[in-house]
C-alpha cells in the first residue's frame, strides 16, 4: 500500500517529528506528499498549543501558511495518508482510510506525550475514492471551534492547531471557499484501523497494531498476563468515560461510527455535531441520520457496540481457545454498561451539588431530567442557574424561568434540598463545585452557524474569533460575553448540522 512522495513540496525544519506509526508495516499505510494549493493564509494559529508541542511559533508565524496549507512540508514529516474500515451507520465497508487527512508525523511535546499532527483537506490520497480530498472553510472553522471548546470543557478530545484558507475553491452542493485543518490528536488510530486487517484475516497486522497501541497508549499493561485482554479492558474503560462526559455537557458526536472512535479514547471529528439546547434525549442534529441512531441517549448504547465490533478484531488474541476468547470479550462487552453507568451516575451527582452517595441519588437526577424535558429546559442553562441557586437563594427565580411552567421544578427543588441537608458540604463549597462542572458558555449551534456564514459570505472572521475567545473558559462567568450563554431565539434555531466531507 505504501508509495513513493512526491518531491515537489520544499522542506523545512520546525517540527521535532519521530514518526512512530510511520515504522510500522508499509500495508498500514500508503506514503502521500500534501497537494499544493494556490494562496494559502493563516485563518488562526493556535499558538499556546504550539509552544505546548515544543513547536517554534515565531517560525511558524512567518512560514505558517505554506506548511498548514501542505505546501512546506516540514522537514522530518514522513506523509501518509493511515489505512482503516469501518461500520458506518451499522453497514461494514472494508475500505475506508484517510480520503482528505495526511499524517504529517509525530511529536513529543513539553509534557513528553507523543501527539500526531494531521492535516484535514490536502488533497487526494489513494484512500480518496472519488473524492477530491479537499475541505470546505465552514467544517474547518466549526472543527476548530469546536475542538478547543471540548478541550477548555476538560474532555478529551483532538485538538486545533492551525486553519488555514487556501484561496481555492471546493464543489460540494455549490462552490465554496477551500481550507485546510491542522488537527492534533494522541493518535489517529481508531476501531476502524483494527477492522481493516481483521477484515483481510491479518491476524499478524491485527496484533501489530496491538502492540504498537499498548507501547503508546497503555504502557501501564505491558505486563499484564492477558495484555491483549487488559487493552480491551482499557479502552472500554476510556469509552465509558468519555461518552458519559458527553452526555453531562449535552455534546451529541452525530456520527458514531467504528472509524470516528479512538482507541486513545479522545473525541474525534466533528462533523454534524452539535450542542443540545432544550433537553431531549432523543435529539438529533446530523443531516444524515436518518433514524437517529446516534441521538443523545443512543450514545452510550452505541459505545457499547462498538466496542463489540473491536472485540471482535481482537479475539484471536485473547486465546488460542475460540470459545474461551470470546466469553472473555463477552465479559468485558457487558462490563462496560456498569463502567458507563457508574461515570455518568457520579458526574451527574456532581452536576447536582452532591459529594456523598445515597441509593436515591438515580431517581432524583431522572426525575430533574424529566422536569427538564417537560419544561423544555435549556440543559447548559438549567445547570448553570441551579449551580448559582445552591449558593443563593434568591437565584431560585432565575433557575425557575428556565422552565415552561414550574410546577415540576419546584417539586424536584423541595427533593434536592432535602437531600442536600444530608450531604457533608457548605453551601459556598457546593456552588463552587457546581460551577467547576456546569459550564456556563458552549459552543451553541446558531452562534457556530452565524460566525461560518460571516466568514463565508463576508470574508468577516470577527465572530468566529469571538466565540473561540470566550469558550476558552467555559466555566467562568464572563459579563462582556452574557449573551453568549443564551440559548436561540425561535427563527435561529438549528435544526440540522452536516458533515462536512
Amino acid at each position: 500500500m505504501s508509495s513513493a512522495p512526491s518531491q515537489n513540496a520544499p522542506r523545512a525544519a520546525v517540527f521535532p517529528f519521530d514518526n512512530s506509526y510511520a515504522r510500522l508495516p508499509a500495508h498500514f499505510f500508503a506514503r502521500q506528499t500534501p497537494s499544493q494549493v494556490a494562496e494559502p493564509w493563516v485563518i488562526k494559529l493556535n499558538e499556546e498549543l504550539a509552544a505546548e508541542l515544543g513547536l517554534d511559533v515565531e517560525r511558524l508565524k512567518l512560514d505558517g501558511a505554506a506548511m498548514f496549507s501542505g505546501n512546506l512540508v516540514p522537514d522530518g514529516a514522513d506523509p501518509l495518508a493511515m489505512a482503516y474500515s469501518g461500520h458506518q451507520f451499522g453497514q461494514f465497508n472494508p475500505q475506508l482510510g484517510d480520503g482528505r487527512a495526511i499524517l504529517l508525523g509525530e511529536v513529543i511535546d513539553r509534557n513528553g506525550r507523543r501527539r500526531d499532527i494531521q492535516l484535514k483537506g490536502a488533497g487526494q490520497t489513494p484512500f480518496s475514492r472519488r473524492g477530491d480530498g479537499r475541505a470546505a472553510l465552514g467544517p474547518v472553522l466549526r472543527e476548530y471551534i469546536v475542538s478547543e471548546a471540548m478541550y477548555a470543557l476538560g474532555i478529551p478530545a483532538t485538538r486545533a492547531l492551525a486553519a488555514v484558507s487556501t484561496g481555492e475553491p471546493v464543489y460540494r452542493e455549490r462552490v465554496l471557499p477551500g481550507a485546510v485543518f491542522t488537527r492534533v490528536a494522541a493518535s489517529h488510530i481508531r476501531v476502524g484501523t483494527f477492522q481493516f486487517f481483521a477484515a483481510r484475516g491479518d491476524t499478524d497486522g491485527v496484533r501489530a497494531l496491538a502492540d504498537h497501541v499498548i507501547e503508546r497508549h497503555y504502557p501501564e499493561i505491558s505486563g499484564a498476563e492477558n495484555r491483549y485482554l487488559a487493552l480491551y479492558e482499557a479502552i472500554a474503560e476510556r469509552q465509558a468515560a468519555l461518552i458519559a462526559r458527553w452526555l453531562h455537557i449535552g455534546f451529541i458526536h452525530g456520527v458514531m461510527n467504528t472509524d470516528n472512535m479512538t482507541i486513545s479514547g479522545e473525541t474525534i471529528d466533528f462533523g454534524p455535531c452539535a450542542f443540545m439546547d432544550a433537553y431531549d434525549p432523543g435529539t438529533v442534529f446530523s443531516s444524515i441520520d436518518q433514524q437517529g441512531r446516534y441521538a443523545y441517549a443512543n450514545q452510550p448504547g452505541i459505545g457499547q457496540w462498538n466496542l463489540a465490533r473491536l472485540g471482535e478484531t481482537l479475539i484471536p488474541l485473547f486465546d488460542e481457545d475460540q470459545d474461551k476468547a470470546v466469553d472473555l470479550a463477552n465479559t468485558v462487552i457487558k462490563g462496560y454498561g456498569e463502567r458507563f453507568q457508574a461515570h455518568w451516575l457520579d458526574g451527574m451527582r456532581r452536576k447536582i451539588g452532591l459529594a456523598s452517595e445515597e441509593d436515591g441519588d438515580l431517581d432524583l437526577i431522572q426525575a430533574l431530567l424529566a422536569a427538564m424535558q417537560a419544561g423544555q429546559a435549556d440543559f447548559t442553562l438549567a445547570f448553570r442557574r441551579l449551580s448559582k441557586l445552591a449558593g443563593d437563594d434568591a437565584a431560585e427565580g432565575e433557575f425557575l424561568s428556565t422552565f415552561d411552567g414550574i410546577g415540576e421544578a419546584m417539586g424536584w427543588l423541595v427533593r434536592w434540598r432535602e437531600r442536600i441537608v444530608r450531604d457533608s458540604q457548605t453551601r459556598v463549597e457546593r456552588s463552587a463545585a457546581m460551577l467547576a462542572v456546569n459550564p456556563a458558555f458552549i459552543p451553541r449551534n446558531h452562534r457556530i452557524e452565524q460566525a461560518i456564514n460571516a466568514a463565508m459570505e463576508d470574508g468577516d472572521f470577527s465572530l468566529f474569533e469571538a466565540l473561540v475567545k470566550v469558550l476558552a473558559n467555559p466555566y467562568q462567568d464572563q459579563p462582556a460575553f452574557a449573551a453568549y450563554m443564551d440559548p436561540p431565539k425561535l427563527e435561529e434555531r438549528v435544526l440540522q448540522t452536516f458533515c462536512g466531507t
